[in-house]
């Protein structure tokens, strides 16, 4: 059974792989678990990356950690760069592009994602205790929304990357399709299902026809009613959470002299800052010194002053981390304080259920009119939708499921495994393609 099924997400990642029986299990990946963070970090520093736990250095290239390592060597301050959402660059010209890992390093932002996937089939590799030459990769409804060409660029960037990682027959299912093959091993009864898979970059719908009968087929293309999706989930939640509470602080929506009327500060910096993969671009040298010199944009000097301490010690990642764990925490409903002592001694924010909720609202408003839209291409009513099957990491913040099970009252609402249900149903489909 050479080969397996890769959940590649926005957050997190699984592997699944098959027994010469044919029987499936999820790989674990790093301290016993099966979903691993989509993150990597490039140390800098030879010294340092000898010390530090977790450290891969793949047929003798950089050395570089992966998952909770490569967050924890960024967290206790190792010299070297961070790199998460890979996921977020497919379909756009950063592809192809060369990033400054620091101290006269460089790599490609493809070959960050080979060598992520490459780590991925190794540890499958061991785990099944035999080589791994095919895969069922998961990919969203659409990379990128309304640019069927820039999506098409998106699923031939990952395939080719899938290859150079060492897999030479790469084959993809739809995410939410292969969340509703997961759900179908429950399922004693031909139900209408729409699965709504909501990760870290999309959120994507499927309206599927499941059951005992149908799980036997091999072709399956008659019970997919509709799929639909859009480029919005929780590194965009995290996005408008830090915009909204975060950056004003360092005068995000700031205005020059001159009182009523005066000229905004420009805003590009502060979306870039909020945004995973572009936060590096803020650290340029030419943009820094562009921004020094901007000092008399602002009213406040203050608030140029803690943009500069931002930017000239590279604090950028720091404030999205601690805008994420914000955000789990008030959308838990309790009330989390962001310290910002770097910054300015003593500057913290409260981002509260409310704040956040009200930050996000024009996003989970998009998502739930993405999840009626999927139905209605389907030709149905809401009604005939029997159940409402939730998958993906941001599944768990309550109140975009409330609004999803309120749309569709006649449901039942189920909740999957959120990190690892897409990996289940794509090694359910990858059976159905490789196995015998």
């Amino acid at each position: 059974m050479s080969y397996c099924a890769i959940d590649f997400g926005t957050s997190n990642s699984s592997v699944v792989v098959a027994d010469h029986q044919g029987n499936r299990r999820l790989v674990p990946l790093e301290d016993g678990q099966s979903t691993i963070p989509t993150a990597v970090f490039f140390f800098t520093d030879e010294l340092e990356a000898a010390q530090a736990h977790g450290v891969h250095r793949p047929d003798g290239a950089m050395a570089r950690a992966y998952g909770r390592a490569a967050v924890a060597a960024y967290v206790d301050g190792y010299a070297g760069r961070l790199m998460r959402s890979l996921k977020s660059i497919l379909g756009s010209s950063l592809a192809e592009q060369t990033t400054d890992l620091g101290n006269g390093y460089a790599v490609r932002y493809l070959d960050v994602i080979t060598g992520y996937l490459r780590y991925l089939r190794r540890a499958g590799e061991a785990s099944a205790q035999q080589p791994l030459d095919r895969v069922v990769l998961g990919r969203p409804v659409f990379f990128v929304d309304d640019d069927a060409e820039r999506d098409a660029r998106a699923q031939a960037t990952l395939a080719a990357a899938a290859q150079a990682a060492g897999f030479g027959d790469v084959r993809f299912q739809f995410e939410p399709i292969a969340a509703a093959f997961d759900y179908e091993q429950q399922v004693v009864h031909e139900q209408i299902v729409l699965v709504a898979d909501i990760g870290g970059g999309t959120s994507d719908f499927s309206v599927v026809r499941v059951g005992p009968g149908q799980r036997l087929r091999a072709d399956r293309r008659d019970d997919i009613l509709a799929n639909h999706g859009v480029h919005i989930a929780g590194t965009d939640f995290d996005r408008q959470i830090e915009l909204t509470a975060l950056l004003p602080l360092v005068g995000f929506g700031a205005h020059g002299p001159g009182g009523q009327g005066a000229r905004p500060v420009p805003s590009t910096i502060y979306h870039d800052l909020a945004t995973w993969h572009l936060i590096n671009t803020c650290y340029r040298p030419r943009r820094v010194a562009e921004w020094r010199a901007m000092v008399d944009w602002f009213a406040e000097p203050e608030l140029h002053r803690r943009l500069m301490r931002v930017l000239e010690l590279r604090l950028g990642h720091e404030l999205a981390a601690k805008t994420e764990a914000a955000k789990i925490s008030a959308c838990a409903g309790t009330p989390a304080r962001v310290a910002l002592d770097a910054l300015a001694p003593g500057l913290a924010v409260t981002v509260d259920e409310a704040l956040a909720l009200e930050a996000i609202r024009a996003d989970l408003d998009r998502i739930v009119e993405a999840a009626v839209q999927t139905v209605q291409a389907a030709g149905l009513p809401t009604e005939r939708i029997d159940a409402l099957y939730l998958t993906g990491g941001s599944t768990g913040m309550a109140p975009l499921t409330e609004r999803l099970s309120a749309r569709f009252a006649t449901a039942r609402s189920v909740q999957g495994d959120r990190l690892a249900s897409v990996a289940t149903g794509l090694g359910v489909h990858a059976s159905r393609v490789f196995g015998t």
